[in-house]
């Protein structure tokens, strides 16, 4: 049992953010059918168990909402980032896990290591993932927590084999979204639809 002074650290998901419209309804999408790829993680920290309220550590792009985010994640291009932290009143009771406890100042460490983290973000190589991970390790001495959590049953980490056929078409609405016009989205929004469905009869007959 964790002593009494320990500072709770979990570990939360939440969807990517995009464009607003359907490149942002698809990032739902996906979030919703477990893609544990089209996914933002964090760190979050309970200091006072007696409160709800937590402080949340994460590493970004600077602007997710901009095309040249999207152009990076396919060209694994080095991108502004940024490391936030701020509060929630509550934990997340959704794809939050407690993941470890941590003695002594938390906080302190969770700022020092944020003060040292490279912001040149590199989508697959140094994300939010990374920092997940790294922050985590410093503060629980639990190593890549991410990985563990990914094949734990019941965490929503393992998808079903079609969701990966999902991907690409997500990241097809990161470039069109921004600037094609709304009947060029109608048309991307039908064909996804029409493929996700046929996927889905194929894979239940």
């Amino acid at each position: 049992m964790a002593p009494a002074t320990s500072t709770a650290v979990y570990v939360a998901a939440v969807p990517l953010r995009a464009a607003k419209g359907p490149a942002q309804l698809l990032m739902s999408a996906g979030y919703s059918l477990g893609q544990w790829d089209l996914q933002h993680f964090m760190v979050l920290l309970r200091p006072d168990p007696a409160r709800a309220q937590a402080l949340v550590f994460d590493f970004q792009p600077q602007d997710p909402e901009d095309v040249l985010a999207a152009l990076a994640v396919l060209s694994r291009s080095e991108i502004p980032g940024v490391v936030r932290r701020r509060t929630l009143r509550r934990i997340p009771d959704r794809r939050c896990w407690l993941v470890g406890h941590c003695d002594g100042d938390a906080v302190g460490a969770a700022d020092r290591f944020s003060e040292r983290w490279p912001t040149g973000l590199v989508v697959g190589d140094h994300d939010c993932r990374d920092y997940t991970n790294g922050l985590v390790e410093v503060l629980t001495r639990e190593k890549r927590v991410l990985e563990s959590l990914r094949s734990a049953p019941g965490t929503g980490g393992a998808a079903p084999p079609w969701c990966e056929w999902f991907s690409p078409f997500i990241f097809v609405f990161y470039f069109c979204a921004p600037s094609s016009s709304w009947r060029t989205n109608i048309v991307c929004v039908l064909c996804t639809e029409s493929f996700v469905l046929e996927i889905l009869f194929l894979n239940l007959v």
